[in-house]
C-alpha cells in the first residue's frame, strides 16, 4: 500500500491505521525483547544496590560509607538522575527521534554502572549512582514511547504492562545473584562483580536493540514518509509471510501537516493548557507509585535488618517480592484491555492501598514476622505493581504524538521527584530510629498516596482500551 496523497508538507496517510490493524506476530515479539528487556536490567539494578547495601557497608569493602547512605541518599541520588534524564532525553527523543535515543541512553546506562563498580570512595559511587540513573531515566521515556507506537491497539495495554512489569524478573534475578556473589567473594570483590552482571546483560540487549525499528507514527509527522512507508511496509509483508493471511483493510487515515521539529512551548503549552485533567492524573497516579516502591525497593534489606536482625540472606526475601510483583502485571494484564483501563487502573490502586494499611496495622502492632510481612507485601504489590505499571501506559496513551516522550518523562520525574526522592530519604530516617511505629508510619503515606490516585483515576481516568492512538488524543500536526 502507499500513501494516499502528499502534497506541500501535508500528508493523508494510513499508516497509524495500518500498524494497528497488524496480528501479533515474531515482528512484535523483535521489538518486545529488544527494548522491554531494559526493565529487566532496571530491576537488577535496583535490586542488587538495596541488597548490596550492608556489603558495602562493612569494613574492607573498599567504599568508605554506611548501609544508610547506599539506601537513603545513594537512592535518592540515582532517583534525581532518572528525573533529569527523563527530562532531557525525552526532549530529544520527541525531537529527533525514538531509536537514536534508546540506543543512547542505554549506553548512558552501561557507562554509570561500570564505573559504579570502579567506586573507591562515597563521592565518586553517589555520582555513578547519577550517571546510571539518568540513562535509566532517558530510557523510560524513549522506550515506552516507542513501544505503544509500534504495538497495535488491541494488544497495547497488556503488553504495555507487562513489559513495565518485568522490572521484577531483574528484581528477582538481582536479589538471588547478590547471595552467592557476596557470599563466596571477598568483601571488597563480590558487590563489584554484581555490578558487572549488570553490565554484561545490558551488552546483549544492545546488541539486539539494533534491529527494532524507528517509530513509523514519529517518522510521517516530522516529514519522513518514504522512510516510514518502507518500514511499514517491510513489517506487513514479514507478518503476512509468517500467518499466510491477507491483511484486512487499514481503519482510515488521518490528514498530517508534516513539521521537522516542535517547539518546546508548545508541547508544555499542550500538556498544561490543552489536557489539564489528564495532566492531574499523570500527576496522582505517578506520584502514588513512585513513593511506594521508591521508598520499599530501596529499603526493604534494611527493615529485615533492623527489625528481624537478618544481615544475610535478604535477596531470597526480595526474590520472593519481586515474583508477586511480576506475577500482578503478568496476570491481571489482560484485563486492562478487556474489563477496561478505569475500573483496573483504579482498582489496583486502591486494593493495594488498603492492603498496605492492613500490614502497617499488623507490623505496628508486632504481629509479622520476616515471612508474614514478605507474604503480606507479596498480596500488596500484586496488585500494585499492576498499578504502578499502568501509570506509564496511562501517560504515554493519553497526550499527542509529538509530546509522547516528552509527556512521559515530565510525569515521571514530577511524580518520582515527589516520591521517589522524599520517599527513600523518609523511609531511611524512619526505619534508621528502629521503632515499629515509625516504619508503619511510612507505609500508611504510601497507602494513602495509591488509594488518592485510585480515586483519581475513577474520575479522571481515560477509557483508552483498544483504540487508536490518534483516536485518544489527536495529534497536533493534524488537520
Amino acid at each position: 500500500m502507499t500513501e494516499l496523497r502528499t502534497e506541500q508538507g501535508v500528508v493523508d496517510t494510513e499508516i497509524p491505521a495500518r500498524l494497528d490493524r497488524l496480528p501479533w506476530a515474531r515482528w512484535h515479539w523483535m521489538i518486545v525483547i529488544g527494548l522491554g528487556t531494559v526493565w529487566i536490567l532496571d530491576g537488577l539494578e535496583v535490586t542488587i544496590v538495596g541488597n548490596l547495601a550492608p556489603q558495602l557497608a562493612k569494613p574492607g569493602s573498599g567504599v568508605h560509607i554506611t548501609a544508610g547512605q547506599v539506601s537513603g541518599f545513594g537512592a535518592a541520588v540515582y532517583v534525581t538522575g532518572a528525573c533529569l534524564g527523563a527530562l532531557f532525553f525525552g526532549w530529544l527523543t520527541d525531537r529527533f527521534g525514538r531509536k537514536k535515543l534508546f540506543m543512547i541512553t542505554l549506553l548512558v546506562y552501561l557507562a554509570g554502572t561500570a564505573l559504579t563498580a570502579l567506586s573507591w570512595t562515597a563521592w565518586w559511587f553517589f555520582l555513578c549512582r547519577f550517571i546510571t540513573g539518568f540513562g535509566i531515566g532517558g530510557e523510560y521515556a524513549a522506550i515506552n514511547s516507542a513501544i505503544d507506537e509500534l504495538i497495535p491497539s488491541k494488544h497495547r495495554g497488556r503488553i504495555d504492562i507487562v513489559i513495565n512489569g518485568s522490572f521484577w524478573i531483574g528484581a528477582a534475578a538481582g536479589a538471588l545473584l547478590t547471595i552467592p556473589i557476596l557470599g563466596g567473594f571477598a568483601v571488597d570483590v563480590g558487590w563489584r562483580l554484581a555490578f558487572a552482571l549488570g553490565v554484561a546483560l545490558g551488552l546483549v540487549v544492545l546488541l539486539v536493540r539494533r534491529h527494532v525499528p524507528e517509530s513509523p507514527r514519529w517518522l510521517i509527522i516530522h516529514g519522513r514518509t518514504d522512510g516510514a512507508e518502507r518500514l511499514v511496509g517491510e513489517a506487513e509483508e514479514t507478518v503476512r509471510a509468517e500467518t499466510g493471511e491477507r491483511l484486512p483493510e487499514p481503519g482510515g487515515s488521518i490528514r498530517i501537516h508534516q513539521r521537522r521539529s516542535i517547539g518546546f512551548g508548545t508541547i508544555a503549552g499542550t500538556l498544561v493548557r490543552g489536557y489539564p485533567k489528564r495532566s492531574v492524573l499523570g500527576f496522582a497516579l505517578f506520584i502514588g507509585q513512585a513513593f511506594l516502591y521508591n521508598a520499599i525497593t530501596f529499603g526493604y534489606a534494611d527493615i529485615l535488618k533492623t527489625f528481624f536482625h537478618i544481615d544475610t540472606g535478604t535477596g531470597y526475601y526480595y526474590a520472593v517480592i519481586a515474583v508477586g510483583n511480576f506475577l500482578g502485571p503478568l496476570l491481571l494484564a489482560p484485563l486492562f484491555d478487556g474489563w477496561g483501563r478505569k475500573p483496573m487502573i483504579a482498582g489496583t490502586y486502591v486494593l493495594s492501598g488498603v492492603l498496605l494499611l492492613v500490614t502497617a496495622y499488623l507490623f505496628d502492632q508486632g504481629h509479622l514476622t520476616a515471612t508474614t510481612l514478605t507474604a503480606c507485601w507479596c498480596a500488596v504489590l500484586f496488585f500494585a505493581s499492576a498499578g504502578a505499571s499502568s501509570a506509564y501506559l496511562t501517560v504515554s496513551e493519553v497526550f499527542p504524538m509529538e509530546t509522547r516522550a516528552l509527556a512521559i518523562a515530565f510525569f515521571y520525574a514530577i511524580g518520582t521527584a515527589a516520591g521517589g526522592i522524599s520517599g527513600p530519604l523518609l523511609f531511611a530516617k524512619l526505619v534508621g530510629t528502629g521503632v515499629p511505629r515509625d516504619t508503619a508510619i511510612a507505609f500508611v503515606v504510601g497507602a494513602v498516596l495509591m488509594i488518592a490516585a485510585g480515586l483519581v483515576e475513577a474520575v479522571l481516568g481515560v477509557k483508552a482500551e483498544r483504540k487508536g492512538l490518534e483516536d485518544i488524543a489527536k495529534p497536533l500536526t493534524a488537520q
